[in-house]
């Protein structure tokens, strides 16, 4: 699941976006779903009827009945930053336990090892030597 709360300037955004998708090939549609995915955090299947196509009409309605909310500027961006955040506290978290359980290599620690072992310049390396 997406967001369903943006600022004013997303929302002309994503009405653009689902603009051009309407008049586009299969494949540009392809990608503005996928930028509107990405970048906005946008899933239409969030908001639309299913087997029917989702436009800027249906956007507006989703605002007008309250399931899209539109909120200042600095509120979305402290939003995007607070799940950044926990994007990278999940991964870190995720990562940690892979490692801990084996299922992954403790990447920064063999860098250090390695940095230990043969120091920061990378002519002392075996791939920095030269025969």
């Amino acid at each position: 699941m997406g967001r369903n709360k943006f600022s004013q300037k997303e929302i002309e955004q994503i009405g653009k976006l689902l603009r051009r998708k309407a008049s586009g090939t299969r494949f540009q549609q392809k990608l503005i779903r996928h930028t509107l995915r990405v970048d906005y955090e946008f899933n239409i299947s969030d908001f639309n009827e299913p087997g029917k196509a989702f436009g800027i009409d249906e956007l507006q309605q989703c605002v007008e009945r309250g399931r899209i909310h539109i909120l200042d500027d600095a509120t979305i961006e402290a939003m995007k930053a607070k799940r950044a955040r926990d994007k990278a506290r999940d991964a870190a978290e995720a990562e940690a336990a892979a490692i801990e359980a084996g299922e992954a290599v403790d990447w920064k620690k063999v860098q250090e090892e390695w940095d230990a072992y043969y120091g920061k310049d990378p002519s002392n390396s075996p791939e920095g030597k030269n025969p």
